[in-house]
């Protein structure tokens, strides 16, 4: 599932993903951002992983009554498959203008850390091990089983909007870095990365709470 997740995109504990927003950025120009038509992106090349969070992502736009669709239904499902040109990508937001969108929800995987932590279950407080001999027989597990030391990735995402009917210099609304964690299911971190998203803009003013 991990290999899955790292196309898609999704701290504290293992075993199970954590998201966490690392920071975030919001365009002070941009006084009212209501799309009349927003297109949800996801770049990946793992159809499934898009479908699910793409449609995850409409969904939680739907409640705050704003108009989002999924790019697998918009784009054919082989436009992120491979590299595209520059003049492809302007002949796209050229061809999603004409078709009515306003804005654009991207999000992508900007770098996968690996990284390694140290199980401190045998950690204990006081001096109960008064003997080297036992000490050492204690301990020596630490050194000797794998399991003692958990490797884990940590994903590095970054979602943006950006208002498709302003020039260059106003056309980008928000932007937010998130981290995820030690990913393990598509659905769980899906639904984790969309939560911290959806509250994210809420805190920043560029969606209204529910």
């Amino acid at each position: 599932m991990k290999k899955i997740i790292v196309t898609l995109i999704t701290l504290l504990l293992f075993g199970c993903s954590t998201v966490r927003v690392v920071d975030s950025w919001k365009n002070e120009e941009v006084l009212f951002f209501k799309p009349q038509k927003l297109l949800v992106l996801g770049v990946t090349q793992n159809l499934t992983a898009r479908k699910i969070f793409e449609d995850n992502l409409k969904k939680e736009f739907a409640k705050r009554n704003i108009n989002a669709y999924e790019s697998t239904a918009v784009f054919d499902e082989s436009f992120t498959d491979s590299k595209r040109t520059e003049e492809e990508i302007d002949t796209m937001i050229t061809e999603l203008s004409e078709k009515g969108f306003d804005a654009v929800i991207i999000t992508a995987v900007k770098g996968v850390d690996e990284r390694r932590s140290y199980d401190r279950g045998y950690y204990t407080v006081g001096y109960s091990w008064t003997r080297f001999g036992r000490y050492y027989y204690r301990y020596q597990d630490i050194y000797y089983t794998p399991g003692y030391y958990n490797e884990y990735k940590v994903y590095h995402l970054e979602t943006s909007i950006y208002n498709m009917n302003e020039g260059e210099d106003k056309s980008l609304v928000w932007v937010g870095a998130l981290d995820i964690v030690d990913p393990q299911t598509i659905t769980t971190t899906v639904n984790d990365y969309v939560g911290a998203i959806m509250t994210r803009l809420e805190h920043d003013g560029i969606i209204t709470r529910l």
